[in-house]
């Protein structure tokens, strides 16, 4: 096992690097981006050009195709045999649909141009989630390079993640007898609070999706003669937003909307927080003299695993203030994204919201709400002894220290689907998304060293899945 790493890291560097920058170049932007995608192709030219680069792959037996279905995102399919009489089934799942630029980058970098500096790779879709189908090949490849016995794997890289995986369904059916049963899940799409460590998952949050403007006026008119007669559409959108969130605090009112945080967990938070000295204060990119949210880094913590939120992701209606003149708009539109708890249902906390913003339309303007299916939250199963001390020597070997367990404030939604159906299946669910990794934002970047270690993590769970599996028969 001591040489996986270093094998890894010089198919990676040597061998992946040149494709994953040329994926970098393509603007295969998510179908929620990009409603006529089939036309502009981006999604089949990245899915062909990761196909062109798996068959590369020196495995035994391995089969690539790709999954098409009619009016769906198609899907990359990488199936592996099981090598040197090795037992157990694993799926390895990543995704290869981007978000789109999101703002505009530093001097330098491009969305779709990519840019290594140092350890970095830049690039919408580096870290979320394109380096996820190298990690998984070069993790197989290497088990085979050594010698080391692994059960069947199928690795399964969808286009609709960010979009909230609505064509995934469709591909799991269809592949349901080549898949099987499986043991071991392995997903390459979440967090880190750090690159000095593999970070496993716990938990992630549910997410709803709403779009609810407020209509007041056929057309705009002019503010001098409107104002203080029509009431503003925004005066009355943030109504309706004061029905959903106390703006002094950020709480959510909705009990539909909550969940008890569990006790382990909150002492976890605490520990987590006392060993790495509040450790989200330090994530994101915040500007000088910003006051965050929660009491201290534990607090902090559990808000972004498990408390209930409202952001406002997009707004509608209005010019840019350069080109904002004297009037009273017609209307105003708001993009919500509410981060529910891993154990609310999420179907019914959406309910709630609609129902919420709907009734009674203050000042008796039109109100309209759309929603996207509701994403629903995840709790891990709990880690089999024979996997937990897999990943704590996989993570001291590649990462020089033990394994972190994380409560993830993001949403995958199709993990509470795969826990159902594969109940008795142990879940890894990991990811290089840490410090300065800006997924969905400007300035995206691969942490080029993490993603080496997680790879040989992966490489390690398959390993000791199949000696688990081995030694029970």
């Amino acid at each position: 096992m001591a040489g996986l790493r270093d094998q890894i890291e010089a198919r990676f560097v040597n061998h992946a690097l040149r494709t994953l920058s040329d994926y970098v170049k393509i603007e295969c932007l998510s179908p929620a981006f990009d409603a006529a995608w089939q036309t502009h192709g981006a999604i089949d030219a990245a899915v062909d050009q990761l196909a062109a680069w798996a068959r590369t792959i020196r495995l035994e037996g391995a089969q690539v195709s790709v999954s098409r279905i009619d009016g769906v995102t198609p899907a990359l399919v990488v199936e592996v045999p099981a090598f040197s009489g090795g037992q157990g089934r694993t799926l390895l799942y990543g995704h290869l649909d981007k978000q789109p630029p999101l703002g505009n980058w530093s001097e330098g970098l491009d969305p779709f141009t990519p840019v290594r500096r140092g350890d970095l790779l830049f690039g919408r879709g580096t870290a979320d989630d394109g380096y996820s189908l190298f990690g998984s090949l070069l993790a197989l490849e290497s088990l085979q390079s050594a010698g080391i016995p692994h059960g069947s794997a199928l690795v399964l890289i969808e286009a609709s993640e960010e979009s909230g995986s609505p064509d995934l369904a469709a591909h799991l059916a269809a592949l349901d007898a080549q898949l099987g049963e499986v043991d071991l899940v392995i997903c390459l799409d979440s967090g880190a609070l750090d690159y000095e460590r593999l970070w496993v998952t716990t938990s992630l949050r549910g997410n709803l999706v709403v779009t609810l403007r407020v209509e007041v006026l056929e057309h705009g008119v002019h503010s001098g003669e409107a104002s203080g007669v029509v009431p503003s559409s925004f005066r009355l959108l943030r109504q309706l937003l004061d029905r959903l969130e106390d703006s002094t605090t950020g709480e959510l009112r909705l009990s539909e909307l909550h969940a008890q945080v569990p006790e382990h967990l909150l002492a976890a938070a605490a520990n987590l927080a006392s060993e790495l000295g509040d450790p989200l204060a330090h994530h994101f990119p915040i500007v000088d003299g910003l006051e965050l949210m929660g009491r201290d880094g534990a607090e902090r913590l559990i808000n972004q695993s498990w408390a209930a939120t409202l952001s406002v992701t997009g707004l509608d209606g209005a010019p840019v203030p350069a080109e904002a003149g004297n009037v009273l708009r017609s209307s105003t539109t708001a993009k919500l994204s509410i981060r529910t708890p891993p154990s609310v249902d999420a179907g019914l906390a959406q309910q709630a919201v609609v129902a919420l913003l709907q009734e009674q339309p203050p000042s008796g303007a039109q109100v309209h709400v759309e929603t996207e299916p509701s994403a629903q939250g995840w709790v891990a199963p709990k880690l089999a002894p024979w996997l937990d001390e897999a990943l704590n020597e996989a993570s001291q070997e590649s990462f020089g220290t033990t394994y972190g367990l994380l409560g993830e404030g993001g949403s995958i939604p199709f993990l509470a689907d795969l826990t159902q159906r594969f109940p008795e299946a142990q879940f890894v669910v990991t990811g290089v998304l840490g410090p300065g990794s800006n997924a969905h934002g400007p300035d995206e970047a691969l942490h080029l060293p993490c993603a080496i270690n997680v790879s040989s993590c992966v490489a390690q769970a398959v390993a000791a899945l199949s000696r688990a599996q081995t030694a029970s028969r």
